[in-house]
């Protein structure tokens, strides 16, 4: 992809001015035409694979996905040989909308594309193509959808057909109805869980968020803007945290290969004037993503969003993950919507939070801590509340960061008797500098964890209880990547540092730390010293002081004089700063 130069007095961060995703939404858009069926009402991208919704659905999510890029771009060309397309898959070449059917997860993009772009798409069609085309999108009103963000699309669907006048009744029932229901798992401070459970992941922003806000926006409802926008304003005070100095988001949850997707809550809070973040921040989170992915691979030699994370990556895919899945990204092309005189497109780009200094950041509803440095731009998440069994191991793992991937070899796992099962997880809570919680194993065993943090420096400590004496326990570390230093020490009940069996020397890029150790006669504690670091820090014993203080207890001293004290005693469970 051939963009402009970069302009640093602009974007002193990126390089990446309106202009560069301008360039980027033109290009992503043309290297996709060629996949075009002849009527257009398809696009059958190249993959090497098909989504469990089959060939049909595939090119369907191919035409709405990048239908939705066309419309933020606002290309009147482009929107006119989409309008062919409509035309022809109303006419009945797509699938029908089903109970729980990939097509209403597509209806939302094109209703929210037409919506966006009135006139200069649908005021243009024919009045038999209007008709047909609401009566498609009209199935979407009472299809059932599965209960978790796809509650929201009924909604986006019910907002434009409303604005067009059909089904007025039926319009606003599926919109009361799905707004009714996300309620359920709205938990606080601008997070929600995505369905019933603990699942916590970027479809925050580009879903739970994304839809309710462009709907209270597009249709000019004060009470709905000052609900769902105060809730975003709220959210992106922690979601701006979860960006690495680099660019690159947090390598946790499902769907990462939307990439830059990530992107959309950041201009939504622009677009709408909710947010927290001044406008150069918001511009540099979003442009520092975008130049993240392109720089590493993300577009391939044809042009096409590839089917992984920096290139093609099958761990970060789903059953449902098709050729043209990736194009959700195209939600991180919002900014365009807002015009070149706009401040977020003229101030000058500022640091983001990971950039600006080091912060230990508690995200009370997830059950999170977030710990970034600013020498190096890293950001790990702590996650001690978020569990979704089905996608383990991108929400199980006791930790993510921004420049890490999860491993085969379980890094940041406690293994009680050779299971690395983490379920059934209770948060404890979360606080300044601390974050715990209870999970079981598939051993039959209880860990109770806690985590402590200041600056890179990690103290883990762990209370094993429920398994016979002489258990094994293995305590592992962060997969350390090119350039990155993993470290993983003793400090109690734990021994023999080693390289996990099979991971490579410690050394290299993948490898991860192991320790060992045995569940005595009563319940078994177990800490260690952790950090992830790029920069050559302080010795990690001299870094942090622990002292055991019980068979449940123990003290952290830290260098700046803060002191926690932890209880890890069942029914008892504590800490003190």
């Amino acid at each position: 992809m051939q963009l402009p130069a970069d302009d640093r007095e602009l974007s002193p961060r990126t390089g990446y001015t309106r202009a560069h995703w301008e360039t980027a939404a033109d290009a992503l858009l043309a290297a996709v035409e060629p996949y075009a069926t002849e009527d257009r009402a398809l696009y059958h991208l190249p993959g090497g694979r098909a989504s469990w919704s089959g060939r049909l659905s595939d090119g369907l999510e191919g035409y709405a996905r990048t239908l939705l890029l066309a419309a933020f771009r606002r290309d009147e060309t482009a929107l006119e040989r989409y309008a062919d397309g409509l035309a022809a898959g109303v006419a009945g070449v797509w699938p029908t909308i089903e109970d729980r059917s990939q097509p209403l997860v597509e209806a939302a993009s094109i209703a929210l594309a037409l919506r966006l772009t009135r006139p200069l798409l649908w005021d243009r069609l024919d009045e038999p193509v209007r008709h047909r085309a609401a009566a498609w999108l009209g199935d979407a009103l009472t299809a059932q959808p599965w209960p978790c963000n796809w509650e929201l699309f009924p909604v986006t669907v019910g907002g434009f057909l409303q604005e067009i006048g059909y089904e007025p009744d039926a319009s606003r029932k599926a919109i009361d109805r799905g707004l009714e229901r996300i309620e359920e798992w709205y938990l606080g401070d601008g997070w929600y869980t995505d369905g019933d459970g603990r699942k916590f992941d970027y479809y925050n922003g580009w879903a739970m968020h994304l839809y309710p806000v462009l709907h209270a926006w597009l249709a000019d409802d004060p009470r709905l803007l000052d609900l769902y926008g105060g809730r975003l304003e709220r959210h992106l005070a922690d979601y701006a945290r979860l960006f690495g100095g680099d660019g690159a988001p947090m390598h946790q949850g499902r769907s990462l290969t939307y990439r830059f997707a990530t992107t959309a809550p950041l201009w939504l809070g622009a677009l709408t004037g909710r947010t927290p973040l001044s406008p150069g921040e918001t511009r540099r989170l979003a442009s520092g993503a975008l130049r993240y992915f392109l720089d590493r691979g993300a577009v391939d030699d044809r042009g096409l969003l590839s089917l992984g994370w920096h290139g093609p990556d099958e761990a970060v895919l789903q059953g449902y993950s098709g050729p043209a899945s990736p194009y959700w990204a195209s939600k991180g092309f919002l900014g365009l919507l807002l015009p070149p005189d706009h401040e977020v497109w003229t101030a000058t780009e500022e640091p983001g939070p990971a950039e600006r200094a080091d912060a230990v950041t508690p995200i009370a509803p997830a059950n999170w801590l977030l710990q970034s440095t600013s020498s190096d731009g890293l950001v790990r998440l702590h996650n001690h509340g978020s569990e979704d069994v089905r996608y383990d191991p991108y929400y199980t793992r006791l930790a993510y960061s921004t420049a890490t991937v999860p491993s085969a070899s379980y890094d940041n796992s406690v293994i009680v008797g050779g299971d690395a099962s983490r379920t059934g997880i209770v948060p404890l809570g979360v606080g300044e500098g601390w974050v715990a919680s209870r999970h079981r194993t598939g051993s039959g065993g209880e860990v109770t964890s806690v985590l402590l943090a200041r600056g890179a420096v990690e103290v883990r400590a762990f209370r094993v209880t429920g398994v016979a004496e002489g258990t094994a326990i293995r305590v592992t570390g962060w997969a350390a990547g090119s350039g990155l230093r993993s470290e993983l020490l003793p400090v109690a009940g734990l021994v023999e540092v080693k390289a996990v069996p099979g991971a490579v020397d410690d050394e290299q890029a993948g490898a991860v730390r192991e320790l060992t150790g045995i569940v005595g006669a009563g319940p078994g504690l177990f800490v260690a010293l952790a950090r992830l670091t790029a920069e050559a820090d302080t010795p990690l014993r001299e870094a942090v002081a622990v002292e055991v203080t019980g068979p449940d207890a123990l003290v952290v001293r830290w260098p700046d004089g803060h002191v926690h004290e932890v209880r890890l005693e069942a029914g008892q469970f504590a800490v003190s700063c």
